[in-house]
């Protein structure tokens, strides 16, 4: 008789651990940083609940630091969003805000800044991102 009791306890226990809530967060083929985290271009990072990643940056006209200029130029980031059930590919500028899905992304900060010196390498900018 005990050993059918301890056969009904473990028949008991097993749907329950079958009930397990599991949080349905984006997929990302690596850990992603933690949110405010500068990253570099294919590094995910969590920006809210979702999961950003720099791809490529597309444009990078900012004036230099040590330089005057009349336009103060753009940096844009082709940047994967990836959230519960959709992923989007979409151009992120510096300072602006991207408005999908009911979501508010904004490129914050991006390093280094230009100069006069010469061209960044696409492995040198890190990038930070943030949900609004």
């Amino acid at each position: 008789m005990a050993g059918m009791k301890t056969l009904f306890a473990a028949a008991l226990l097993i749907p329950l651990t079958a009930c397990a809530i599991i949080p349905d967060t984006p997929m990302s083929g690596s850990e992603a940083a933690a949110q405010g985290t500068a990253v570099a271009t294919a590094q995910p990072v969590w920006a809210g609940d979702a999961i950003l990643t720099p791809l490529a940056v597309k444009e990078d006209s900012r004036c230099p630091v040590n330089a005057r200029c009349v336009w103060a130029g753009k940096l844009t980031v082709s940047t994967r969003i990836a959230a519960t059930h959709w992923t989007q590919t979409a151009p992120l500028t510096l300072g602006e805000p991207y408005e999908v899905m009911g979501r508010t992304y904004v490129l914050v900060s991006a390093t280094p800044e230009q100069t006069t010196d010469g061209q960044i390498a696409p492995g040198d900018y890190r990038f930070i991102f943030e949900r609004r």
